[in-house]
């Protein structure tokens, strides 16, 4: 990559005065310039979310400034200065446009195509080459993007607000073909740690405490579902089959440190403390037993035993249930946690429940 001259520098301050506006507007702060021949062409900062726009980036609205300040859409013979690393789309908009010469300053580790991620500047066999210099008050440009969204990061967790009914939930009709087999879901809303998020179960049996409740835990990416069978079969007993955060019908955060362990007993352990329960039996899943031990851990509650259970291959039918919670992407934050693409193929049979119901029955 070509070194930078002396005067990048000064042009680089010009882009980072319009990268300043617009996070003053609230929008990403990225700036950036247009020079030809010594002499500030045009300018151009951020706007997409004033201006409805997805490609209004900050190098987008410069070249369109340069291009009606010389009446001609190629630019030959400019340079322009940006304070972040061109995307895919603004890199070819340049090349395109017949820069001379493209100046950035922070890198871009995840769309940038100056290098970062891609190259489009260095692709042979494209009809034009422009000079790229990287790097030029790097540091002054990234630190700029990393207060903004230090700021907002912080403003968000000062809100601290309730999700809304809709906000991160899988709707009610996915769940419709299964809903037979469990007893009606209840929900609890607004558990304070850490996202003050709605909890959603099933439970069968009578309230009392003597035995302990039993807790059943599903698999990654499964939900109470798993238990329709065993659930019948225990009668006497008060049986709760949350669906963890993430998953079935609770709410599903798109943080993977959101999903972790300890936030999942976190969770659990608020809502039981909610329910007045202090102290349960856990039944889980093989998978889940990271979020039983770290439950277990918890010194407000009492384990008076955990089981795992051995699952079993799972039918197309209960492939469906394991489906039904995440109709689109924006709900598989927890598969992306745990590092898998598609839910679990597992399942725990009639005769398993069974047994289970048996051993149970005898505890």
């Amino acid at each position: 990559m070509p070194s930078s001259s002396p005067d990048d520098a000064h042009w680089m301050a010009l882009a980072l005065a319009q990268a300043r506006d617009a996070a003053e507007a609230g929008e990403v702060p990225v700036g950036a310039v247009v020079v030809r021949d010594g002499r500030l062409l045009a300018a151009g900062r951020n706007s997409p979310v004033a201006g409805r726009d997805p490609s209004a980036h900050a190098e987008i609205n410069a070249l369109r400034a340069a291009a009606q300040a010389l009446g001609n859409y190629r630019l030959d013979g400019c340079e322009l200065f940006v304070t972040l690393e061109p995307c895919p789309m603004c890199a070819g908009a340049m090349l395109h446009a017949r820069l001379a010469r493209v100046v950035f300053g922070a890198a871009d580790p995840r769309t940038g195509a100056a290098g970062s991620v891609l190259d489009l500047f260095a692709q042979p066999q494209l009809n034009h080459h422009t000079r790229v210099t990287g790097g030029v008050c790097a540091a002054a440009c990234g630190a700029l993007l990393q207060d903004f969204f230090q700021g907002r990061r912080q403003a968000a967790r000062e809100r601290a607000e309730p999700l809304r009914d809709d906000a991160l939930r899988t709707p009610d009709a996915c769940f419709e073909p299964f809903a037979a087999a469990l007893p009606p879901v209840r929900h609890m809303a607004g558990l304070p740690a850490p996202g003050r998020w709605r909890l959603a179960w099933v439970e069968s049996g009578e309230e009392r405490g003597d035995p302990a409740p039993l807790l059943c835990l599903h698999g990654p990416g499964q939900w109470g579902w798993l238990f329709r069978e065993l659930l019948p079969l225990l009668p006497a007993r008060r049986v709760l089959a949350p669906d963890l955060i993430g998953c079935g019908r609770s709410d599903k955060p798109k943080r993977p440190d959101a999903l972790t362990p300890a936030v999942q007993a976190e969770v659990l352990a608020q809502w039981l403390a909610r329910l007045g329960i202090g102290q349960v039996a856990l039944l889980h899943h093989p998978d889940s037993a990271d979020v039983a031990e770290a439950l277990a851990r918890r010194p407000e509650l009492r384990v008076l035993r955990a089981d795992a259970f051995a699952p079993r291959a799972a039918s197309p039918h209960t492939r469906a249930a394991w489906r039904a919670p995440f109709p689109d992407r924006g709900h598989e934050a927890v598969l992306r946690a745990l590092g898998r693409r598609a839910p679990p193929a597992d399942d725990l049979p009639p005769d398993a429940a069974q047994a289970l119901a048996d051993v149970l029955r005898r505890a």
